[in-house]
Formats: C-alpha cells, sequence, structure tokens
C-alpha cells in the first residue's frame, strides 16, 4: 500500500458488471475533482485475439486448461509491477487492448490487438484498476499487497452467465452455444483464479435477481435493476456508519453484522455514500503524506 500514491482496484469476471461499477467511479472522481491513471485489466493479457486462438487450440489438444482467466494467459507479474511503481512514483505503464473496429481505428491497428505501452499522466492523485485479476494472490504474485481500497462485483452466478451470454452474442457476434463454451473452458480457472479474490476485497456487490434465472442459457432477458437485490459485504465493518446508510437508501436492511442489502435500482446510490467518504480519506491521507 501506498500512503502517498493510493491505489482502487475493481475486480470481477467477465460479464461481472464490473464496467457499469467504473462509471460509478467516474462520477465521484468527476464531482470530487479527482484526477485517476486508470488501468484496465485487459491490457495485461499475455495475447492478442489470433494468439489466443492458436494458444487455445493448442491447450485444447494437449487436454489442459486454458482460459482468459489463467496464469498462462495473462502477465500478472507485470501488473505487480506497474502496481509497485505506481505506489512508490505515481508513475506506471498500460496500453489498451482494441476490443473492436470503432475502438481499433484511431490507432489504424486491427481489432484483438494491443496499443504500445505508455506512461501513465504524471501528477494524478491516485491508480484506478477495472478488470479480471486486481486481487490475485499466489506464490508467484501478490497484487493485494500494493492495493489501498479493493472493490469486488460479484453477481450470482447465474446472472453473471446471463449478462456473458447475453453481451458476447448480442454485442460481440456469438453463438449460445460457443458462449456456453467458453464457460466451461474457464470453469476450472474461475474456481481457482477468480472467486479467490473475493476473499480478499474490501467490499464486495453482489447483484442477486429475484425473478428465475435457474437455466441462464435460455434467459431472454437480463433481470433488470428493479428485479434484484444487492448485497454489500464489507470485510471489515468497523467505522461504516450501518444507521446512515440505511436511513438513506430506502428498502435497504442488514442481513448481517457486516452485510447490508439493497434494491438492485439503489446500487449506483450505495456506492456513492459508501465510496465516497472512503476514497476522500484516502486523498486526505494523501495530502498529509506529501506535505
Amino acid at each position: 500500500m501506498s500512503r502517498r500514491h493510493p491505489i482502487i482496484v475493481v475486480t470481477g469476471s467477465s460479464g461481472a458488471g464490473t464496467s457499469t461499477v467504473k462509471n460509478t467511479f467516474d462520477t465521484i472522481f468527476r464531482r470530487e475533482g479527482v484526477t485517476a491513471a486508470v488501468i484496465e485489466g485487459d491490457a495485461f493479457h499475455r495475447f492478442s485475439r489470433k494468439e489466443m486462438k492458436v494458444e487455445m487450440a493448442q491447450a485444447e489438444r494437449e487436454n489442459r486448461n486454458f482460459s482468459h482467466f489463467s496464469p498462462d494467459a495473462n502477465e500478472w507479474a507485470e501488473l505487480e509491477q506497474q502496481f509497485r511503481s505506481y505506489g512508490e512514483m505515481g508513475r506506471c505503464k498500460t496500453r489498451f487492448y482494441l476490443h473492436n473496429e470503432a475502438e481499433a481505428a484511431p490507432y489504424k491497428q486491427e481489432p484483438g490487438t494491443f496499443t504500445k505501452w505508455e506512461d501513465t499522466p504524471a501528477n494524478t492523485d491516485l491508480l484506478f484498476y477495472e478488470g479480471l485479476h486486481g486481487c490475485v494472490k499466489t506464490d508467484k504474485v501478490d497484487l493485494t499487497r500494493h492495493v489501498d481500497l479493493k472493490i469486488g462485483v460479484v453477481p450470482i452466478i447465474n446472472l453473471e452467465w446471463i449478462q456473458k451470454i447475453h453481451r458476447d452474442t448480442k454485442s460481440r457476434g456469438y453463438s449460445t452455444e460457443a458462449v456456453s463454451d467458453t464457460i466451461l473452458r474457464r470453469m476450472h480457472d474461475y474456481v481457482h483464479y477468480i472467486c479467490p479474490q473475493f476473499a480478499e476485497t474490501d467490499i464486495n456487490f453482489q447483484r442477486v435477481p429475484v425473478v428465475d434465472t435457474s437455466n441462464p442459457f435460455i434467459a431472454r432477458d437480463i433481470p433488470t435493476a428493479g428485479e434484484s437485490m444487492t448485497v454489500i459485504r464489507f470485510r471489515n465493518p468497523r467505522g461504516i456508519d450501518f444507521p446512515y446508510l440505511l436511513s438513506m437508501i430506502g428498502g435497504s436492511f442488514m442481513s448481517r453484522a457486516n452485510t447490508i442489502v439493497v434494491p438492485g435500482g439503489k446500487m449506483d446510490l450505495a456506492m456513492q455514500l459508501i465510496l465516497t467518504p472512503m476514497i476522500l480519506r484516502l486523498l486526505e491521507i494523501r495530502r498529509a503524506q506529501m506535505q
């Protein structure tokens, strides 16, 4: 952790909704005048789209686990080095993974490729990471030791699958069968490298639908916010003003001593009420350390 150059991480698997949470952070940063350096998790994949297809075909022939969740498919040591660099100096390197034609056009590159590595801007207030592996901890890397605020975004797994199926079929042109195969192929790595991260996070936001999602592979629609509840679990509830949150968020209630449940439509409000003072506290500590 760095008192002078704080790092905030939002981690969750593909289809978990981390991009939506990023929008909430963008709102907080804009309102509070926070200048953030941003790292996207996709930037630390090891292979381009074409290379990944080759690697996956090879893994299938060898009958071994391999996916975007796998250690071999990601540059976790490089990501840890960038966290360390930012914590020490307030600067690090990153790049962009270009998902589609619209993203690739300004760089005159093919979709599924990476841009060149570049330094993050100077004089930023904090580093913000959003992606798959922000809280990975193995016998080789430990990203958590560099992070000041760790947020997990974890829909129940059926909802996560529904969101992924709808996104990949409607926005990326995959068939439902292809997405189902991807889900199955990733399961080993999901259990070993995604799930353990949520034991390391400071706060988890878990969206739970209150409609039937028992067969996510035939679901016609993604359950709306109004058809969901959000379970918010604090690793350390000390200092959290639960009576204030209950009074400010209509329909909320406590389910455990460290857990508050809010209507799905109030998740953005809950995040802003919970996270804004935490971010401001990190910046207060930073200013004190910089003097």
